[in-house]
């Protein structure tokens, strides 16, 4: 059994009418809606509601944000500089800011996904010498840092910088900067000027890679004082799920630097597993990846074990799983819903933990003098009495006064 004792507080309230007596010796409906934790998913789709389709493209499109938005708080928008800006100048802002606007309107935190990365990079940069790519990267961090404040306050800084100088796949222009100045200077670097930009921002490092190598970066990075805010780990279990011990041994070893944890990037198939022998997840190229019925209540169930253990440790705040909906990357039946929309069994069962298991509703009485106390889930509650309501944003231990309006 996983303690939740670190995810909730206890509130001790006193409500008052609206004309400022105790609202003593009455029922108090208390609901939970919305959660500190960060549960989060990959939302790319949003990007489709903001450009020209036919109403019933359009229709089936907010259809799946409806069913994204019922599970999720918290959303990653890709940034992909070679798609972000595939010709020098010309960028992808307008819709993504739209995009962006509307997601933060519903109550959704986002992050952007990567500022820095040697995969999906702009192939203009190469026209240019590497210490000339260097200033377009961090102009390029400065720009669209500073564009998006106050929208999206969250960011994948740099991505698997652990194979970064040594990426040999192809030719690109940002291992070619990170071979010259090395992954410590170009993290610092590029931390600098996202933190520069955007000093309240949550900054993350991201990586796949799970071994001492990613630790020893950390570390030197850490004793350099670059202002890395939390430690994104990414867990792409096409070839099988890595079960607890692996799970809670990662964790053990990434704890030991005290900063928050995100599960960045998550994907458990409903198909067949991916051969043992791919060494790179992008050598595998299918045409087709069919979710199975089997494979689909297997996946229901290694995810809600790897949530529950996630969700129990003290550090991590947020878990992202990366495709919404089968068929996305490689193919992969790794979504919540089918290609057309309908559940899978982990949806319900992600519905499950965040809107039952973990989510509070209770209902209370007050005393004589008016008074509440109850633990709940960390987050945002209202409280109802007959017509009347009060908001409570609960973080921490809390003793206050709510007038009911």
């Amino acid at each position: 059994m996983h303690t939740l004792a670190h995810r909730k507080a206890t509130a001790r309230l006193q409500l008052l009418k609206p004309d400022g007596s105790p609202c003593a010796q009455q029922p108090v409906e208390v609901n939970q809606v919305s959660h500190k934790f960060l549960f989060g998913c990959g939302v790319f789709d949003a990007l489709n509601l903001f450009q020209e389709q036919p109403q019933e493209a359009l229709a089936f499109q907010k259809d799946r944000m409806d069913k994204w938005l019922h599970l999720f708080n918290y959303g990653t928008l890709p940034f992909y500089w070679g798609r972000y800006e595939p010709v020098e100048g010309q960028t992808a802002q307008e819709q993504t800011l739209k995009a962006a606007r509307w997601l933060q309107s519903q109550g959704v935190t986002l992050k952007g996904h990567p500022l820095c990365w040697h995969t999906a990079c702009a192939d203009w940069l190469m026209n240019y010498s590497n210490q000339d790519i260097l200033t377009h990267q961090l102009d390029r961090i400065h720009r669209d840092v500073h564009a998006f404040q106050g929208v999206i306050d969250m960011w994948d800084v740099i991505n698997e910088v652990v194979i970064m100088p040594v990426f040999d796949r192809y030719d690109n222009a940002i291992t070619r900067i990170c071979r010259e100045f090395g992954r410590f200077g170009l993290v610092q670097a590029v931390f600098q000027a996202a933190h520069e930009t955007n000093p309240n921002a949550v900054l993350l490092i991201n990586d796949f890679n799970t071994s001492p190598a990613y630790e020893i970066l950390i570390e030197g990075l850490l004793d350099k004082g670059v202002p890395i805010s939390a430690i994104g780990i990414q867990s792409h279990q096409h070839q099988g799920y890595w079960g607890a011990a692996k799970l809670e041994e990662v964790l053990e070893r990434f704890s030991r630097f005290g900063l928050p944890i995100h599960f960045t990037e998550n994907t458990l198939v409903s198909g067949e597993i991916m051969p043992p022998h791919i060494v790179d997840l992008n050598d595998f190229q299918v045409d087709s990846w069919p979710s199975t019925e089997e494979g689909e209540l297997r996946q229901a169930a290694e995810i809600t074990e790897m949530y529950q253990i996630l969700f129990s440790h003290p550090l991590v705040q947020a878990i992202t799983t990366w495709d919404f909906t089968d068929g996305k990357w490689l193919h992969a039946p790794s979504g919540f819903l089918h290609a057309d929309n309908t559940l899978k069994p982990s949806y319900r069962a992600m519905e499950q933990l965040i809107h039952h298991d973990w989510e509070t509703h209770l209902t209370c009485q007050t005393d004589a003098d008016g008074c509440l106390t109850f633990e709940g889930f960390r987050g945002t509650y209202t409280l109802c009495s007959g017509k009347s309501q009060a908001c409570l944003a609960l973080d921490t231990d809390t003793k206050t006064c709510l007038q009911l309006v």
